[in-house]
């Protein structure tokens, strides 16, 4: 499974998770891309689209994609790094054209 982080995404993820084949989007060359064009270029490479934009599914057309697409409720590195648990095991069961949320840790919620 190829995965893509989008600019919004903290590197730490790939940082903490060297068994997994994750790609940054500055790596790409695709820095700046507004999001419709980076998830048509996106599809044609990754199977999995990593974001921390809360607003992807209101803005773009995600009806069709092949491209499953998960969603990180923050894109500051102590969150994200608390969810790494939670964040590995959606990648490792998420569908072709799904559209998974991963959500707000809650407070003294064990990892």
């Amino acid at each position: 499974m190829k995965i893509l982080l989008d600019e919004s995404v903290p590197r730490i993820l790939k940082l903490r998770l060297p068994h997994l084949d994750i790609s940054t989007v500055q790596e790409m060359g695709w820095a700046g891309t507004r999001n419709g064009e980076l998830l048509r270029r996106a599809e044609t490479q990754f199977d999995v689209f990593v974001t921390a934009d809360q607003n992807l599914r209101y803005q773009q057309n995600l009806s069709g994609r092949i491209l499953a697409v998960l969603v990180l409720p923050s894109n500051q590195v102590p969150i994200v790094i608390r969810l790494l648990p939670q964040i590995e095991m959606s990648l490792s069961v998420i569908q072709a054209s799904s559209l998974v949320e991963i959500p707000f840790p809650k407070p003294n919620q064990p990892n």
